[in-house]
């Protein structure tokens, strides 16, 4: 359910970000995604806590996914450079929470990470150096996000994406008025068309309450460095959707890869399902 909504989420992104702009949307979207605040009760943390999850996995991964896209960052490839935070998640998680890093974790990442590789060889298609950097950036500060989710311990999902969601939408309406102006933010919510708020929506309620909810019970269960790695399935579900509704096509080298990247997780599935009791 999480690779398929954070999966189409990148289509998503682009459609809200042809009438919106980039910091524009980022209010948006949390201020929509905080309303639940109101009926949820806030998360039995520290301040500290939340405010470190808000500014890392919410306003620091988003404000420079936007960011990045805006400025020529195709939707299908953002989905495969974003998951450059499996990596980070690895090496973060070994440095600040004491994990091992595991042959098994290290070996899946090279291979999928092959696989990525192997999509980035887009034929046709330009990636501006800018979007990729600020993509990449976004990468780092989700990976962030992850170690902070699981420092936290046992936590109430929900609650904490809820009401982590209460710090950007200020922030993020901080940067819209300095890089985007006044001027522009008035005319972008008075001409806002149908498409963007389907966005929005979508953004604030599928992709950050529902896919982080899981994504943080996820990675308190279980280790990071065996939930990260998962994210790696999200370019297959990001390419695709972008070849379908954006007519970004997937060349024979692309299809090649995403069958390098679900190889690494198809073959436990599989695993998985023909173990479980019947």
């Amino acid at each position: 359910m999480v690779i398929f909504a954070w999966g189409v989420n990148f289509v998503v992104i682009k459609l809200g970000l042809h009438n919106v702009p980039p910091m524009l949307l980022g209010v948006f979207r949390f201020a929509l995604a905080a309303v639940p605040a109101f009926f949820v009760k806030r998360p039995q943390i520290a301040l500290r806590w939340l405010f470190a999850y808000g500014f890392t996995i919410s306003l620091g991964q988003f404000a420079l996914l936007f960011y990045g896209m805006y400025v020529g960052m195709l939707a299908g490839l953002a989905s495969l450079v974003l998951q450059a935070q499996a990596f980070f998640t690895l090496v973060f998680a070994a440095l600040f929470l004491g994990e091992r890093i595991r042959a098994a974790n290290v070996a899946g990442l090279v291979i999928a990470a092959a696989g990525l590789a192997v999509i980035g060889m887009q034929g046709g298609h330009a990636m501006t150096l800018t979007g990729f950097l600020f993509t990449l950036a976004a990468s780092a500060m989700w990976a962030l996000g992850n170690v902070v989710t699981k420092a936290m311990g046992k936590v109430d999902l929900l609650s904490l994406v809820v009401w982590g969601s209460l710090i950007p939408p200020l922030l993020f309406l901080a940067l819209s008025l300095i890089f985007e102006g006044p001027a522009r933010i008035e005319s972008s919510v008075a001409a806002i068309p149908l498409v963007s708020v389907c966005a929005i929506l979508y953004l604030a309620f599928v992709a950050t309450i529902v896919g982080y909810s899981l994504w943080g019970k996820l990675l308190a269960r279980y280790p990071a460095g065996s939930v990260a790695p998962f994210s790696l399935l999200v370019p297959v579900i990001g390419l695709g959707s972008a070849a379908v509704f954006l007519g970004e096509g997937m060349s024979a080298a692309q299809i090649v890869g995403a069958g390098l990247v679900v190889n690494v997780f198809g073959g436990r599935l599989v695993q998985r399902v023909m173990a479980s009791p019947r």
